[in-house]
């Protein structure tokens, strides 16, 4: 069986793990402590960073976008009857949305409104393309799940775990994107793509005291100590 190496809440995981649900491929989990890498990981690791996928030859393969390709290689597609070019746009939109993926996580860890505001103007701007790329189906292609819903999975399921908590909308001002969240929401993937105290680690993390969004996105109060960003946090 496919074993994935994981850390909990890191985004390039889930998306290797939501394609796998989507595809329903059966998987193994070992999750892995990022300040305390045991020295197998970094044996099969050459970056050090999850995910890694371990095929059931054994070869151990990293990056998600590579991770992703071979299990795209070694299952039926999610979307049938795509021309060449086609997967070349949905290449381009996967990489549209992993390449925020850390700039979410910087922007989460702002210790106050000032900071979080400078830190997503990148994230607004990848909405923005995104919204006026989405159609009239529930889904990025129509009403058809596909590798691009799944690339944008971890971002949409993050916005809302940080609506639900702090009341911050960082989907506010895109309805089409919006819209698409709660359909992606509602297939079940992101809940089936992390584990049982997904919530938990995430909100100790990102959510935390030392957060604005983790004090509730409270304009009324002074600023915490500022809340380091590293861009480790939450892959390796």
């Amino acid at each position: 069986m496919i074993k994935i190496i994981s850390f909990k809440i890191c985004p390039f995981v889930q998306r290797v793990t939501a394609m796998l649900e989507a595809k329903n491929v059966a998987y193994d989990v070992e999750y892995i402590s990022l300040s305390d890498k045991p020295d197998w990981f970094l044996e099969i690791s050459p970056t050090g960073q999850v995910p890694v996928l371990v095929t059931e030859n054994g070869t151990a393969l990293f990056e998600s976008d590579a991770i992703v390709e071979y299990i795209d290689d070694v299952t039926a597609p999610l979307q049938t009857d795509i021309s060449p070019e086609q997967r070349a746009v949905n290449r381009a939109w996967c990489y549209q949305a992993t390449k925020h993926y850390l700039v979410q996580c910087s922007t989460m860890q702002s210790s106050d409104k000032a900071t979080l505001d400078d830190r997503i103007r990148k994230l607004d701007a990848s909405f923005a393309r995104v919204e006026k790329q989405l159609g009239e189906g529930s889904f990025f292609a129509g009403e058809e799940l596909g590798n691009v819903d799944i690339a944008w999975l971890p971002l949409l399921h993050r916005a809302a775990i940080v609506e639900k908590h702090s009341g911050y909308e960082m989907l506010a001002g895109y309805p089409k994107v919006k819209a698409w969240q709660q359909a992606v929401l509602l297939t079940g993937i992101p809940a089936k793509s992390v584990p049982a105290d997904f919530d938990q680690k995430f909100s100790d993390f990102y959510l935390a005291e030392r957060t604005w969004l983790g004090r509730g996105a409270n304009l009324n109060e002074a600023p915490s100590a500022p809340a380091k960003s590293t861009g480790s946090g939450c892959c390796g």
